[in-house]
């Protein structure tokens, strides 16, 4: 087994933390900057939940590949499962620029159940960001055995937000 690259693990790690710092200020100010454009992109919530959701099922068939020692499999998973977060990201950051806010008008104990998803959607999503970038790092530089304990908690909580978003979303489709 190779030795781990610390030194490339102390890079990888300043460049997730300078992302993390990017992705948080971006989610907070999209709902107060708005781009006028021509472009209606009020398409783009079900794309959303689609990207989420097959999120879910890659981080799932990521959990099954390695439960069974495949470890490639497992990695391809993990990546795929990255690039539609990311790609999920520049959407959702797109959407909310250019589109007013929906509103969700639900009365009773489904609003308090969809703000409970949405608030912990939200919470859960802003603070696992950067352990979901550090959980990779630790693989990618072959930090295995810190891959596998931050990956203990890590992938639950992912995995909650990539499907509790297409959730939230088919909650809110009727008043979008």
């Amino acid at each position: 087994m190779n030795q781990p690259n610390l030194v490339l693990a102390k890079k990888l790690n300043t460049v997730a933390w300078i992302l993390s710092a990017i992705v948080l200020l971006l989610v907070g100010g999209m709902r107060r900057i708005k781009i006028d454009t021509a472009i209606d992109f009020s398409f783009l919530p079900p794309f959303h939940a689609t990207l989420n959701a097959l999120a879910a099922l890659a981080l799932i068939a990521a959990l099954y590949f390695i439960k069974n020692k495949n470890i490639v499999a497992h990695q391809r998973s993990v990546y795929v499962a990255m690039g539609l977060s990311i790609l999920f990201l520049l959407s959702y950051v797109t959407y909310h620029i250019t589109t007013p806010e929906t509103r969700f008008g639900g009365e009773g104990l489904i609003r308090y159940t969809y703000f409970f998803l949405l608030i912990t959607h939200v919470i859960l999503a802003a603070v696992i960001l950067p352990f979901i970038l550090f959980t990779f790092i630790r693989a990618y530089t072959g930090q295995i055995e810190r891959h596998r304990k931050m990956a203990k908690w890590v992938y639950p909580l992912w995995l909650y937000v990539a499907i509790s978003g297409p959730v939230c979303y088919l909650m809110l489709r009727p008043y979008y």
